[in-house]
């Protein structure tokens, strides 16, 4: 089994089938908008995050209108979903995101990717958070 492979099947291990983008009833259990703070212990400092259960992973960007294409391409390659929200000023807020199981060595790796994209298209990576579905009574 060749590294390829290897990741493919991580990438497989990650993928979970009952939480989807849209699921109703999502809601924020973890943010980490702080660089100094690092990304374990954020998750570990958010008592409503499930480690178990599978969220909805949303990093916060600011690009350019016209990079946006490009970026979408490049992380589609990774099963992201570039968004956007709203102009702010001459860039724009949008949100990469896609469901996985959140672990804090991915976190700080997806962060920092997400730091390097955008730099290298013009913007800033502002952070990141995830969502879950609200706990049942």
């Amino acid at each position: 089994m060749g590294l390829l492979d290897r990741l493919l099947d991580l990438v497989k291990k990650r993928e979970t089938p009952g939480l989807t983008l849209e699921t109703p009833g999502l809601v924020i259990v973890v943010e980490a908008f702080d660089p100094v703070v690092a990304d374990s212990a954020v998750l570990a400092g958010s008592p409503a995050w499930v480690s178990t259960a599978p969220a909805v992973l949303r990093h916060h960007l600011l690009l350019p209108p016209d990079r946006l294409a490009e970026a979408a391409s490049i992380l589609a390659q990774d099963g992201y979903d570039l968004r956007e929200q709203s102009p702010s000023g001459e860039l724009t807020r949008v949100h990469a995101v896609r469901v996985q199981v959140l672990d804090a060595l991915h976190c700080a790796q997806e962060r920092s990717r997400m730091a390097g994209l955008a730099q290298r298209l013009g913007g800033d990576a502002l952070g990141w958070d995830a969502l879950q579905p609200e706990p049942t009574a």
